[in-house]
């Protein structure tokens, strides 16, 4: 029997490599970058699955290009996120869709606590100042930051990673948890649900954001959300770049409406506006949510079980379309 045509966009965990390529005709590609529109179309058209990750963008009107020599059956998503993925698209032409949610939670949640107690105690100014030979010493006024501990917490998006990240705050911190999620939700802790996006921006000294991306989320939080922040909030973003917009964050950080931010992702990644970079109160980090050795390896597992169920002719466990 002739091994299906897999293509595996970046480098993954090499021991799901090895999987892969004992099951069917792999090939991995050598670029780190995602793929454009033209390696798209001919990954549709060469391959009967593709195990793609985020850059790599999957539109209506690629689907519509492929037409009748579209091959690819499945997309095992690498990835909780599958915006890059035009799902209704892909399933009007026969393509199922699945992705990774459950493995990275944990990872997910721990980055967005290293993003508030860096920003909130300033970690990133003052590694930057020790590296740059520029540290006086201890002193009783320098380098004060916010303290974190029975502060309010507001919570976007109360969704897995959204409660991880909460229920950090309330048992490990004593924080007071306040959310916005756009249906109603049940928590098995300490949890007040408001009415309004608004309502939690300025009720909370530490925001953060772990709503999914896509149409819906895009532009969430722009200017009149930021405005209702208070002067010392701190906003945190750990769902997708483009749920900020990232113009309107930059002012207010830029002109000290509110004290700080820690991001993991950007609006356009892999750049970073210049803009960004420049600000002392704002953490950057790589788009590190899920990056540990054991949830990448457990992501680049679910998503190659996503195919092999589908080349054995089970429904995928983490279908979406």
């Amino acid at each position: 029997m002739t091994q299906k045509k897999l293509l595996i966009t970046r480098h993954i965990a090499e021991p799901v490599i090895e999987q892969a390529r004992a099951r069917f005709d792999t090939v991995v590609r050598e670029s780190g970058d995602g793929m454009d529109e033209a390696e798209v179309l001919a990954a549709l058209t060469a391959y009967d699955a593709i195990l793609p990750t985020l850059g790599d963008r999957f539109t209506a009107e690629t689907f519509a290009r492929a037409g009748a020599g579209l091959r690819c059956k499945v997309l095992g998503n690498f990835g909780v996120g599958y915006n890059h993925i035009d799902a209704a698209a892909a399933a009007a032409h026969g393509v199922v869709v699945t992705n990774t949610p459950d493995v990275l939670t944990d990872a997910t949640a721990d980055i967005g606590w290293t993003l508030i107690l860096a920003t909130a105690r300033r970690a990133g100014e003052g590694e930057r100042m020790v590296r740059a030979g520029q540290w006086g010493g201890f002193g009783p006024k320098s380098m004060l930051g916010t303290h974190v501990t029975g502060k309010t917490l507001g919570i976007v998006g109360m969704g897995r990673i959204g409660q991880a990240v909460a229920r950090r705050g309330h048992f490990g911190f004593g924080m007071d948890v306040v959310f916005y999620n756009r249906s109603a939700k049940q928590t098995d802790f300490p949890a007040r649900q408001l009415a309004s996006l608004n309502d939690v921006m300025s009720a909370a000294d530490f925001v953060v954001v772990t709503t999914p991306g896509g149409k819906e989320t895009t532009g969430l939080i722009g200017a009149d959300a930021l405005a209702a922040m208070k002067p010392s909030g701190i906003f945190v973003n750990i769902s997708r770049g483009e749920v900020v917009d990232e113009p309107a964050l930059i002012s207010a950080l830029a002109e000290g409406r509110i004290a700080g931010a820690g991001l993991d992702v950007y609006e356009k990644e892999p750049h970073v506006p210049e803009a960004l970079r420049a600000l002392e109160n704002c953490v950057l980090l790589p788009h590190l949510g899920s990056a540990t050795v054991e949830t990448r390896q457990a992501m680049g597992q679910m998503a190659l079980d996503n195919i092999i169920a589908w080349d054995e002719g089970r429904d995928p466990p983490q279908r979406v379309n």
